[in-house]
């Protein structure tokens, strides 16, 4: 089977300074993947050279098969883009929008999609009020529903849920899981890492303009292995002791709490048996595993850079 998206070698700068490296990278049919990274890291610019809006400087971009460059009009077709900068008629109404954006890319006008659209999105209020009136949250739901409104098989949604509040985003994935299980692939990009992690079958991570992850999202959380064992003490502990200390262990919280870092080759159970043979005033425990964000960060690098995360 052809993939939805096929990225080969692809590079792009900007008056010298590399945005996009060498990046190659393949999304089958069916898929909802994730392409993650700090600001600056080319993935905006790696989906505008996919969309069409930017030159592609060095390699190839094939959608199902056709090239994005000599069968651009039919890749504009297949594909449906809610770009992260709000793009808008500003003196259309909603209404009047989304019912003539599907002729742009020679689709035929369904009013039941349309209503549905406008229906999912939360958009009925709203309908006959010019789009420089809106609110940015409105805007962004009316970029939702304008890469849809024509159907594509191929949806790449630049960080979607900025500004959304929480109800919307819901509705949202509730709404873009229904149209992945009908057949549409799923392009997301997205700050919010939790939404990446339980959305997403696979997670591309790029950082400086290249690729430094590319994994199914159980793997990658595999990398890090990064488990926690929390022990809150009844009463502040003073002093680490030297056992527990080479194990790992650290003490937090005024003495009120221990914090062990387990190692791959290392279980709960060895530091559990060795905090009751020192008869520590254990009063609840609590364990942890890493989670996209811990992955992020360090595969980044921005776990080490001044200390903190982003």
């Amino acid at each position: 089977m052809v993939s939805a998206l096929s990225i080969k070698n692809l590079s792009k700068n900007y008056n010298g300074d590399p945005a996009v490296k060498d990046l190659s990278l393949q999304i089958e049919q069916g898929e909802i993947f994730g392409l993650l990274g700090p600001n600056g890291a080319g993935k905006s610019t790696t989906i505008n050279m996919v969309a069409g809006v930017t030159r592609i400087q060095q390699g190839s971009i094939e959608i199902f098969g056709y090239d994005n460059r000599r069968d651009y009009r039919i890749t504009r077709r297949l594909t449906g883009v809610m770009h992260q900068e709000i793009v808008i008629d500003h003196f259309f109404t909603i209404d009047r929008t989304l019912r003539i954006h599907s002729g742009y890319y020679g689709a035929p006008y369904d009013e039941a999609w349309r209503q549905l659209l406008i229906e999912r999105l939360d958009l009925t209020p709203h309908l006959h009020k010019q789009m420089n009136k809106l609110s940015g949250g409105l805007k962004r739901r009316l970029m939702v529903a304008k890469a849809l409104i024509h159907k594509p098989r191929l949806l790449i949604l630049d960080e979607p849920t900025a500004g959304v509040d929480v109800e919307l985003r819901h509705n949202l994935w509730h709404l873009v899981r229904e149209i992945n299980k009908a057949g549409t692939t799923v392009l997301l990009t997205t700050h919010y890492l939790e939404e990446a992690e339980q959305m997403c079958g696979r997670i591309a991570i790029m950082n400086q303009g290249e690729l430094v992850a590319l994994e199914r999202t159980p793997d990658l959380l595999n990398r890090i292995y990064g488990r926690q064992l929390f022990l809150h003490f009844e009463r502040p502990v003073d002093n680490l002791p030297e056992q527990l200390e080479a194990m790992g262990a650290k003490l937090s919280e005024n003495g009120l709490q221990m914090v062990f870092t387990l190692p791959r080759d290392r279980s709960a159970g060895d530091a559990l048996r060795e905090v009751c043979r020192l008869d520590l005033p254990v009063r609840e425990i609590e364990t942890r595993k890493a989670g996209l964000e811990e992955v992020f960060l360090e595969l980044t690098g921005l776990k080490n850079r001044q200390g903190r995360a982003l």
